[in-house]
């Protein structure tokens, strides 16, 4: 029988600039969606008093209003899915909040909409009134938590991985769009393509090896892979995380350190001293109160994303990807006197021999 499965919209095609190496555009593409390691990624609950929309009904097209929220035992459900991704020893945590606004990840229980989640850094470019991530079924049923478990490593910026171009999988296509139009998903020829034919660019994808075990594999039945044999049966990840999503995430996000981050003075750039992959954390504590420039300069593909100290965690204030331009990653903010912030680099790659520095003014 086939299972509901997972059903991200298609995303756009980034646009980055003219001329950069095949090099450069892989750093770019591998990067683009993961988070700054070390950011607080606050959650939210969407309400059933004021959240709804109107879907249609899957198998008959009907419209229908459906709220948005989730009982407690959902919630629960998702809850402890999130401490497990935490106990891998993620350098990025969880935090949940009451107000949608606090909250960078939004989540919603809508009936009949499929589970889904925005990619990563996906989520900023949501409207706060909009969920980034839905859960379209009971994930209290059994075998269902692995449903929660995909979908959050899609929020870390984890994409599926049998999509992977070094999986090797020979669709037989048609029995493909065939099982996956009747129930339980009723899907479109345009999403089954967009979720399950279509191959990762291999900038992409999480290794160059193919797990089959990991949580971002979908479970599939049997007769819809031709080659390799053994797959021939079907795909049946155990909906957890393996032993290489954990290598995955803990390369993105290692274990916070101990070391404090360096001061940051306005006027006085910062050498950054970073390989590729790697970011250095660095503490502004703005002598006025003013609209400041905080940017990174150099022959390098930054991102760079400036948090404030809050209730003894780092919120995000403000971010920018520099996408392979050549002007470097920089964002305008105001800093208030007295506070404490913290600017977080992160290096993709290098495209000459100069110094990338960061600066303050």
């Amino acid at each position: 029988m086939t299972r509901r499965l997972c059903s991200l919209p298609r995303q756009p095609v980034p646009s980055f600039a003219a001329g950069l190496t095949a090099e450069r555009l892989g750093a770019l593409l591998a990067g683009r969606r993961m988070w700054v390691n070390g950011t607080v990624l606050h959650y939210c609950f969407l309400d059933a008093r004021t959240d709804a929309s109107v879907i249609p009904v899957p198998g008959t097209g009907e419209p229908r209003r459906v709220p948005w929220a989730g009982g407690q035992g959902q919630r629960d459900v998702v809850r402890d899915c999130f401490r497990e991704w935490q106990d891998l020893g993620i350098g990025v945590t969880f935090a949940e909040v009451a107000d949608r606004h606090e909250a960078e990840l939004r989540i919603g229980f809508q009936a009949g909409a499929g589970s889904w989640s925005a990619v990563g850094r996906d989520a900023l470019s949501a409207g706060r009134g909009e969920r980034t991530m839905n859960l379209g079924w009971d994930v209290t049923a059994p075998g269902e938590r692995g449903t929660v478990l995909h979908q959050i490593g899609h929020a870390l910026g984890m994409v599926h991985e049998h999509q992977s171009p070094y999986a090797g999988l020979h669709w037989d296509d048609e029995a493909v769009y065939a099982e996956l139009a009747g129930p339980p998903n009723f899907w479109s020829r345009e999403t089954t393509y967009t979720n399950v034919l279509d191959r990762l660019d291999a900038c992409e994808a999480g290794a160059p090896v193919w797990d089959p075990q990991s949580v971002m594999t979908l479970p599939l039945g049997p007769g819809l892979v031709l080659e390799p044999e053994q797959y021939r049966g079907g795909l049946r990840p155990p909906g957890s995380p393996s032993p290489a999503d954990k290598e995955f995430v803990l390369r993105w996000y290692p274990p916070a350190g101990t070391a404090g981050p360096a001061a940051l003075v306005p006027f006085r750039s910062v050498p950054l001293g970073l390989g590729p992959g790697e970011q250095a954390d660095f503490a502004v504590e703005p002598p006025e109160t003013r609209e400041y420039t905080v940017g990174t300069f150099g022959e390098a593909d930054t991102v760079l994303v400036v948090f404030e100290e809050r209730d003894g965690e780092p919120r995000f204030l403000t971010g920018r990807d520099d996408g392979g331009t050549p002007d470097n990653a920089a964002v305008r903010v105001r800093l208030v006197k007295g506070r404490r912030y913290t600017v977080r680099v992160r290096l993709y790659s290098t495209w000459g021999s100069g110094e990338t520095a960061v600066m303050c003014w």
